[in-house]
């Protein structure tokens, strides 16, 4: 088996992650700095990441988390604000985040320790939608409404376009919407609202391809359930 899927099966990142971990040395087969495609045993060879044995992942978990605004999507945070590991309990897997929201924004997370799964989801050829509920200052306009939905020109390229439905203008005079998209772009719906004139004042994630945040509350989690797995793996299909 290559270094790189055994790391992804055993639940480290996705595949492509593993490839650049594997890339920075931080890989060791047997002892020795391991080389990216180098073939392992997973019941003779002894694979480390960061001086930790690394083991084959046994059953494969798929959750989903309302990640509750001011939290990080990483393992760790030198700065100690929280985390979104600290709010998995009871799943003796080792679990990571399928995509990332920023620090500001809340909703949606999938948490998995499927590095096959995780690719796929994050894989632009399966153009997987994702939702988001988002607050603006001021009135969205019909004109800025096709901008969204024609694509805008970023920093980083131009986007595709983007669904915009569900617009309702606030008594506050600011605007409501849903945007859908299925790039992953940093910060990308906030930053196409920018690109449009507006400010966002909230930003959650209320779906991922069939996967719904539905009445999750913040902080909390659930297992997907087996009709969800089916649906995401009709869609993830080659």
């Amino acid at each position: 088996m290559r270094l790189q899927k055994y790391l992804a099966d055993a639940g480290i990142a996705s595949r492509r992650k593993c490839e650049e971990i594997i890339l920075a040395s931080r890989v060791t087969v047997n002892g020795e700095v391991a080389a990216l495609g180098c073939v392992v045993e997973p019941d003779a060879d002894r694979v480390e990441l960061d001086g930790e044995e690394v083991r084959p992942a046994g059953e494969r978990v798929v959750v989903l988390l309302h990640k509750p605004r001011g939290v990080m999507c990483t393992a760790s945070d030198p700065q100690g604000r929280a985390t979104i590991m600290e709010y998995i309990e009871g799943i003796p897997a080792r679990l990571y985040s399928v995509g990332r929201l920023d620090f500001d924004s809340e909703g949606l997370i999938v948490m998995t320790n499927d590095g096959a799964l995780a690719y796929r989801m994050t894989h632009p050829k399966f153009k997987l939608d994702k939702t988001y509920s988002a607050i603006c200052e001021g009135e969205l306009t019909q004109a800025e409404r096709h901008m969204l939905q024609q694509g805008v020109l970023l920093e980083d390229g131009m986007t595709s376009p983007a669904r915009v439905e569900e617009v309702l203008h606030l008594k506050n005079g600011n605007t409501a919407c849903n945007i859908t998209i299925h790039e992953g772009r940093t910060r990308q719906v906030r930053r196409m609202l920018t690109a449009v004139g507006h400010e966002t004042l909230m930003l959650r994630r209320i779906r991922i391809g069939p996967l719904d945040l539905g009445a999750l509350e913040p902080g909390k989690w659930r297992h997907i359930t087996a009709e969800e797995a089916a649906q995401l793996a009709d869609l993830l299909r080659t």
